[in-house]
């Protein structure tokens, strides 16, 4: 199969079989023709050359319609869900629409949806909007649809990006249940880990070109890591040189009511302090009070000796801390604004004349100083972000909020949804940016992530801190397990 969009090659030659009730992993960095695939095969794209053979029925391309009846369902990471419709109506609307039913039958939808959630074992309120669910189960009524129309083969767009270790394993689970049942799944993602869990068969892409088909049994993860990027990648462990130990930031038992409480740390110049714990462990929140985002009810925050109170995020950046949120999209950056527009965004202040009016060279200056030094992969400076992978968008991102020069840099889940070889490159930024002595606090529920950046962390458990782990104890062999019982401990 070949497919280009202009002067971009972004599918060469790729040939992809799946088995029935099969898992098949796919995986490669971003850009290298993942979804483009995934949507050539559901009938979004045309491709421009090639075949398309499904249950055996030969297509030179598939439209959407033929898809869905020859068994094709895709769950894409935003989930495409009605977000005001309630779970029955999710699940079983489309399959109302495939039939071409002119009336609604009330009944028959949630007796569908029911019987598509006992199918996977889940119990969900049935008149419960969408908007109300987790996103965890918001990814179940998704699943629940796509079986809904008699699915064969069911593609899964990094389904676990937002979920907790506890989800994923539950969700996992769900994965390996519809294999038993005969459905194929082709799942995608950047989490090596999971692919090898549930992986009968991973195929890799790199550049548009697949690099090649292998048992799960014969890889592992530093292999595929090598066959997506044609390089190797390494995750060096962070160590704190920093000769000041005077606290940057102290918060003493701080408490936001029913969000957390009693929380206290102390972070200094070159230390990044790990905060994870499980959905609902009031990590999110705490960053948001130390922003101006989230009203405290009590306890201090002490930033350079003095005590502070933000009710606002301008008065955060004035005092020194800056916040990467968790959802680059819809809270870190402008999607359809230029790179340059984006990382001037935070000081307009610095990037105006002495009249208040902005000093465009200034602005570009700054923007290529920042894809410079983050290694930003653009055409251009004007690029907007909705045409950068998600790598890049999240240097970006990490670029515009470094540009205020904070004295405390929040980084709340800094690589959901970014590959290999953009997560080594975001990771060597924020040690380098740690040990010219900012200091950082790295929100993450992925313990890798935490045990090559941090030389300290904290664990937190519905509000409440559970666990504090300094350098020495983060280097023991059983680390990883401590860090699991603390965040399951009663």
């Amino acid at each position: 199969m070949y497919k280009s969009f202009g002067a971009v090659q972004a599918l060469k030659n790729v040939s992809f079989e799946v088995a029935p009730a099969e898992i098949h992993c796919l995986v490669g960095e971003n850009g290298s023709g993942k979804s483009t695939f995934v949507k050539t095969v559901a009938g979004v794209h045309p491709p421009d050359s090639g075949e398309i053979i499904l249950n055996g029925n030969s297509y030179p391309k598939v439209n959407v319609r033929e898809a869905i009846k020859e068994g094709i369902q895709v769950i894409y990471q935003d989930l495409s869900l009605f977000p005001s419709m309630t779970v029955a109506e999710n699940i079983a609307t489309n399959r109302m629409i495939a039939e071409n039913r002119r009336f609604i039958n009330w009944k028959e939808i949630r007796e569908i949806a029911a019987k598509q959630l006992e199918r996977i074992g889940v119990s969900l309120d049935l008149d419960e909007a969408v908007e109300n669910l987790s996103v965890a189960n918001r990814q179940l009524v998704a699943i629940c649809r796509a079986l809904s129309l008699d699915a064969k083969l069911i593609f899964m767009d990094e389904p676990t990006t937002a979920l907790t270790k506890t989800e994923v394993d539950r969700l996992l689970n769900i994965v390996l249940d519809l294999k038993s049942k005969g459905i194929s799944v082709v799942f995608i993602s950047h989490k090596l880990d999971e692919v090898m869990e549930v992986a009968d068969l991973v195929s890799i892409f790199r550049d548009g070109e697949k690099v090649g088909d292998f048992p799960s049994s014969e890889v592992n993860e530093k292999m595929l890591v090598y066959h997506m990027t044609g390089r190797k990648v390494e995750y060096p462990r962070y160590n704190r040189t920093y000769k000041d130990d005077t606290p940057v930031l102290e918060v003493k038992n701080l408490t936001s009511n029913g969000k957390y409480e009693d929380v206290s740390f102390t972070v200094r110049k070159g230390d990044i302090l790990g905060l994870t714990g499980l959905l609902g462990a009031g990590r999110t929140e705490l960053a948001l009070t130390l922003f101006g985002l989230n009203p405290q009810d009590s306890g201090k925050i002490i930033l350079e000796g003095k005590e502070r109170k933000f009710t606002t995020p301008y008065q955060a950046i004035k005092s020194g801390i800056s916040l990467v949120p968790e959802n680059r999209q819809t809270q870190g950056c402008y999607m359809n604004k230029s790179i340059t527009d984006n990382v001037a965004a935070p000081i307009l202040d610095r990037m105006a004349n002495g009249g208040g009016v902005l000093n465009v060279n200034k602005m570009k200056e700054h923007a290529e100083d920042t894809v410079k030094t983050l290694r930003v992969v653009t055409a251009g400076i004007s690029t907007e972000l909705q045409n950068l992978s998600g790598g890049n968008q999240q240097k970006v991102v990490l670029g515009k909020w470094i540009g205020t020069n904070p004295k405390v840099l929040i980084l709340d889940s800094p690589t959901v949804g970014v590959d290999v070889g953009s997560k080594e490159e975001i990771y060597q930024h924020i040690q380098k940016f740690a040990a010219q002595g900012t200091a950082v606090i790295l929100i993450s529920d992925e313990i890798p992530e935490i045990l090559a950046n941090c030389n300290k962390l904290i664990v937190m458990k519905k509000g409440k801190v559970v666990g504090r782990l300094e350098s020495d104890d983060l280097n023991v062999a059983d680390v990883r397990d401590r860090i699991h019982a603390l965040m399951d401990s009663n």
